[in-house]
């Protein structure tokens, strides 16, 4: 797909003999490259500074190369999230993009509460699988056939955390029920996996990683803030993650940063498939730098 970018634009400056600009025909694959992310509030959040947000972690990685869009939704299941893609408002603010690289799809955080205790946010459990895959065919639909998607799984609950925090929002009126749980949320992130050997797509099983003591540095029940959204930690484990599932499943998206100084925002870093966008600084000739403008089709 081509567009058009615009005409000649020119200034009377132009006229006594500086630049005349022109805004030219460009395709998708002179732009920078896109990932967008999918999901509820732990997606909504993951560009939080406090918190050294998950998607913070990506766009961090991807300086230069893609723009990282949030589209989480604080607070949504995978029912409503399909009932606002459904709208002008969700198609133009979910899909109306190009050049879109990498989506990640990460609910059940909410789908998975308990039907009896939280009906509002429950999604049966065949339901939110077939949610996932209709996520999943919107993003080909729109996004192309060759676009990356990554489905993420619901991290793990912790109960006492999650008991704390509704005693401390609720004061007199907590219940002390749980309406979401470690089981509950498993089942969830088994399903989501199951989908995704099904579309033969990759997932990020958090819930089960974060509780594998050979993938963690400290005791899973850290990597949460309430015993549901993720904390510092929990973001940081989440980020990295997401990186070297992207490493080792979808190489030629990978960056890699420089052996030596682990740099990744100089001539030193590459990657196969997401090109930079404008020379580096360390490849521009500083007594003849136009001569690093002039072909800028180079990855």
């Amino acid at each position: 797909r081509r567009l058009w970018t615009g005409e000649m634009h020119c200034t009377s400056r132009a006229s006594q003999g500086h630049h005349c600009y022109k805004r030219i025909m460009s395709s998708t694959n002179t732009k920078r490259g896109k990932i967008i992310l999918f999901g509820d509030s732990i997606t909504q959040m993951s560009f939080s500074a406090a918190d050294c947000g998950w998607g913070a972690w990506i766009a961090d990685r991807y300086q230069r190369r893609a723009d990282v869009l949030n589209r989480g939704f604080s607070g949504y299941n995978s029912d409503w999230f399909l009932k606002f893609a459904a709208t002008d408002e969700g198609q133009a603010d979910l899909f109306d993009h190009d050049n879109v690289k990498i989506v990640t799809v990460f609910f059940g955080a909410n789908d998975a509460s308990d039907l009896e205790l939280n009906p509002r946010h429950h999604v049966p459990l065949e339901r939110y699988k077939s949610n996932m895959k209709e996520i999943a065919s919107l993003a080909r639909g729109n996004f192309g056939e060759d676009v990356n998607i990554i489905f993420i799984a619901p991290p793990p609950v912790c109960h006492d955390a999650r008991l704390r925090f509704q005693k401390d929002k609720y004061k007199d009126k907590a219940t002390g029920k749980l309406e979401r749980t470690l089981e509950l949320s498993g089942q969830y992130a088994k399903a989501l996996t199951e989908v995704a050997k099904e579309l033969e797509l990759p997932c990020l099983d958090v819930w089960t990683k974060m509780q594998d003591s050979s993938s963690s540095t400290k005791p899973w029940q850290e990597y949460l803030s309430d015993g549901l959204h993720l904390s510092a930690a929990g973001n940081k484990f989440v980020g990295e993650a997401l990186i070297d599932l992207i490493d080792d499943l979808l190489p030629e998206l990978a960056v890699t940063p420089c052996t030596y100084t682990g740099n990744i925002n100089s001539s030193s870093r590459s990657s196969i498939s997401m090109r930079r966008i404008a020379p580096w600084h360390d490849e521009i000739d500083h007594s003849n730098p136009e001569k690093s403008f002039r072909n800028l089709s180079l990855a």
